[in-house]
């Protein structure tokens, strides 16, 4: 029996890609692994699908189901929400510019298990010193290993339960916005599930790997949000 759906959205980002996968695929205990690519270069398909036949994981190229350019999340997460409650089991979302522990996926599906009306659980992110970083700076002081939060649960290595996953609908993502963990975690919230950080545990993040002009946040502010607010990019 699988413990949970794991997916993993690809965008290029080549190296970081594999060493997230390699990462899964280190993982204790069984999950179904499935990669969404989403419209990534011929040097990156090529590769997925030489990895996907070594390794026995699903890749679904999104230039066979959809004419949309990339980002396509709203409709990766509908597929992986289909996909999950066919097959009975919660959602994992990691990113591709993450690596997992070995016991990541398995201790995600065991604190999910264990508590109450639980609709998301994250695994915090961390940078290669064991520090927290982006997106959890705000919890860097904690003292606790696990919290119970209404703050936003970004996707980097995240379950999101049966229980949730059967009580809203992905089609009811709105289509203006390109990411969507916002919008999941206060659904969530509104539900009256329960969403947990684990602070005690976590997965090294090398953040925006797949899609660079983001670090532009860090070195040049004024360029970043140009593109972001008047270019529409990254709409959250």
């Amino acid at each position: 029996m699988y413990e949970a759906l794991v997916i993993t959205p690809v965008k290029d980002s080549l190296k970081t890609t594999t060493e997230t996968i390699h990462s899964i695929l280190n993982s204790d205990g069984k999950f179904y692994f499935c990669i969404y690519n989403d419209f990534s270069n011929e040097e990156t398909t090529a590769e997925l699908k030489s990895l996907s036949a070594k390794y026995q994981f699903e890749l679904i190229n999104l230039s066979e189901i959809t004419k949309t350019p990339s980002p396509n999340y709203r409709l990766i997460l509908q597929l992986a929400q289909k996909k999950a409650i066919s097959l009975g089991l919660p959602l994992i979302i990691v990113e591709s510019d993450v690596e997992v522990k070995s016991n990541t996926l398995t201790e995600l599906v065991h604190q999910s298990q264990k508590r109450m009306h639980c609709g998301m659980v994250a695994a915090t992110t961390q940078d290669s010193d064991g520090k927290i970083n982006f997106p959890y700076l705000n919890f860097r002081k904690s003292k606790e290993t696990i919290i119970k939060t209404k703050h936003s649960l970004s996707f980097c290595c995240t379950l999101l339960s049966p229980a949730l996953l059967n009580q809203y609908d992905f089609n009811e993502l709105p289509t203006g916005k390109h990411w969507y963990d916002v919008s999941i975690s206060r659904k969530s919230v509104s539900l009256g599930f329960n969403n947990y950080l684990l602070i005690s545990h976590g997965v090294l993040h090398k953040p925006h790997s797949s899609r660079p002009w983001k670090q532009l946040k860090y070195s040049n502010p004024i360029r970043y949000y140009y593109q972001k607010l008047i270019k529409r990019q990254d709409r959250i």
